[in-house]
């Protein structure tokens, strides 16, 4: 089976119109977590603003159907080898850790709440594989990377996979320590205090540009940092948006919007590079993104009239859903195509694509043929790019883990063919049975409408698709979970606003932070928890807290309602000793008390602890602050857990972090 595939596929390159001009440059310009409603392509945004972005649109072609996995490292390893995260194996952000996996694998078991197992998601590329960079680099390409890369550190990073060039050649998932400098990286160093870490790498990549070895092509990938987590801006465009927030509207970041600036700006200085240089004709550019937009994780912000309020970063509207889920929101990007004498200027394509085309079309493009005995899942959308319609044929979907993001699903693979979408959710059906989820995104693009059971004969035909692709690519796939109870399931949490940040309305007359600081989280979402001036993220066990040193740091809760007196409980452990302290606001203050209305609590360095910490809290609990103690060791936290006064239990509220997917239980 597998070997019909390869044919099938290599008969649409031959078949494909030849392209006269060969050995083109290639810049592929790759945003990071930037959603299909985060740029003016589409008309979709009063807040943000993407001039450049529009630039290049008015030179080339606008795809508004162009999709990736809502995952990063699944995207960017699809361009690099063509193919489907189902088949290289790396479902999920792993690649920045250290142990080595090429090879995703699936388990039995899990908690007894979930039906299915997860799969393990490989952590590096198979190092055989010709990667597009190595493809080109033997070519007499030469090559570079700058930017994120998230596919492995050494012996697997940028320098091993087919670049000659690896700036700043770091491994994370995002920017090392934040966007503005200072910075840690080894072999980066900041320029001055405030310097922007997209601005520094549109500069080195420009650098290159004109430094290269003149008498080669060659291939450029600017894979931005932005707008990825950690969350921070250049304050002038921090207050510069902050005056355009209108309160209520869907996308309301101040800080986020302050970073969408800066990926704009750096996609403007990257063209008119191209342009002094005198190679527009010679080189094509490509936009794109690698996944939909965050909205599970959330910022603090303030407002222009000084009130503080808590935001989801970004709003896909009308897609449903974002970032890590297999919806629309997590999977469908802005994509721009800029192809000189091929690509008609200001032009718009319905053709549907998807993020591992672009190896076999970026080697078409050049005239170049696919490496012998190399299962490539691309297809070739040349002729889409010529300005015809083509149909690409079932494109799939592979999202393998349990998720708590905003309408997350569990281990799913969804297939869109013609007008229709399909999602399969392993053994979530009736006896084991797999469920299935049915749209006409034609007439649905938000994806609120189940027609499964209305029309069961075309669940019946794609999921054949999804049947034949796993057995054609030998896909792992998620096992019945033998641990599963049927007790501890809840199918009311299962495709709904679970675990996600919801806004709240604004939090009235708080102290306003400094103006232009920005505020800094990062992480798969925080269970309703935000963070201010400190990195988050998840471990296999636990929350994990880094301050910046010399920061006032804390993660803050503004979603909570209970009375008071109240008892604050966690487990935590930290290397280092030290005091921190807990600050709350009620509801009929307007502001946090600058006095009298904290508690202190003290950590032992070592193993775990549980510490409960009475509240004092006159009247109703409703924005808490917890400011870990000031030290260079992370704090790691396994769960939160907040109890009202002994009148009414009932009101107990829990966030369990052991598991990053475990959603926030009340009871």
């Amino acid at each position: 089976m597998k070997n019909l595939q390869i044919i099938f596929v290599f008969v649409c390159v031959i078949t494909t119109p030849a392209i006269a001009e060969t050995r083109k440059n290639i810049v592929l310009i790759l945003a990071d977590d930037l959603g299909w409603a985060d740029t003016t392509l589409f008309g979709k945004t009063s807040l943000y603003e993407t001039p450049n972005i529009e630039r290049l649109a008015a030179r080339g072609m606008t795809f508004s159907n162009a999709y990736a996995s809502p995952i990063c490292s699944p995207t960017r390893a699809s361009i690099m080898t063509g193919q489907n995260p189902a088949r290289h194996g790396m479902t999920a952000p792993a690649a920045h850790l250290e142990i080595e996996r090429f090879q995703a694998s699936a388990g039995d078991s899990g908690p007894p709440h979930q039906k299915s197992s997860n799969v393990r998601s490989a952590t590096r590329l198979d190092p055989s594989l010709p990667t597009l960079a190595k493809v080109l680099q033997n070519a007499g390409y030469a090559t570079a990377h700058f930017g994120k890369w998230h596919l492995g550190r050494e012996p697997h990073s940028a320098l091993e996979l087919g670049f000659d060039v690896d700036i700043p050649h770091w491994y994370g998932p995002g920017p090392k320590t934040g966007y503005l400098a200072p910075w840690d990286y080894p072999n980066l160093k900041e320029k001055a205090v405030g310097e922007h870490i997209e601005d520094r790498m549109a500069e080195e990549a420009i650098r290159w540009l004109k430094e290269r070895d003149r008498t080669k092509p060659f291939l450029m990938n600017y894979w931005q940092f932005s707008v990825h987590a950690p969350f921070g801006a250049k304050p002038e465009l921090i207050d510069r948006y902050r005056a355009k927030v209108e309160r209520g509207e869907a996308q309301q970041s101040p800080t986020y919007a302050a970073m969408v600036h800066s990926l704009d700006d750096a996609v403007g200085s990257l063209i008119d590079a191209i342009d002094a240089e005198g190679i527009a004709d010679e080189t094509v550019i490509i936009f794109y993104s690698d996944n939909g937009g965050n909205i599970h994780c959330g910022l603090e912000e303030i407002d222009a009239s000084g009130e503080e309020y808590i935001t989801a970063i970004t709003s896909n509207h009308p897609l449903r859903g974002g970032k890590g889920g297999i919806h629309e929101g997590g999977v469908r990007v802005p994509a721009v195509v800029v192809w000189p004498g091929v690509t008609k200027p200001d032009s718009r394509s319905e053709v549907r694509i998807q993020s591992n085309d672009l190896y076999p079309t970026i080697l078409r493009m050049v005239n170049l043929t696919w490496p012998q005995g190399h299962a490539i899942d691309g297809v070739d959308f040349g002729p889409a790019l010529h300005g015809k319609g083509m149909d690409r044929g079932p494109m799939f979907t592979y999202v393998p883990g349990h998720g708590n993001t905003p309408q997350w699903l569990p281990p799913s693979m969804s297939v869109h063919h013609g007008d229709w979408k399909l999602i399969r959710t392993f053994h979530y059906g009736d006896d084991g049975n797999h469920a299935y989820r049915l749209y006409n995104l034609r007439a649905d693009i938000g994806e609120n409408n189940n027609l499964a059971s209305e029309h069961p004969d075309k669940v019946k035909t794609l999921d054949k698709l999804i049947e034949d692709y796993i057995v054609a690519a030998d896909v792992v796939v998620p096992l019945p979970n033998r641990n599963f109870d049927p007790a501890k399931f809840d199918p009311s949490s299962i495709g709904v606003q679970a675990g996600g940040l919801k806004m709240p309305p604004p939090v009235k007359g708080s102290k306003p932070k400094q103006q232009g600081e920005p505020s800094r989280t990062n992480g798969k979402g925080l269970l309703g928890w935000a963070a201010k001036s400190a990195t988050v993220k998840f471990d296999s066990d636990s929350l994990v807290v880094e301050v910046p040193s010399g920061r006032q740091s804390f993660i803050t809760n503004a979603k909570l309602r209970m009375d008071g007196p109240v008892e604050f409980k966690m487990r935590v452990r930290t290397q280092a000793g030290g005091t921190g302290r807990i600050q709350w606001r009620t509801e009929a203050q307007k502001s946090f008390p600058k006095n009298g209305q904290d508690q202190s609590f003290k950590i032992v360095g070592g193993d775990w602890q549980e510490l409960s910490v009475p509240l004092a809290v006159d009247g109703k609990l409703i924005h808490l602050r917890l400011f870990p103690p000031r030290q260079k060791q992370p704090l790691f936290i396994d769960w939160i857990e907040i109890v009202p006064n002994a009148a009414k239990p009932e009101g107990r509220k829990r966030w369990d972090f052991r598991d990053a997917k475990t959603a926030a239980t009340r009871q």
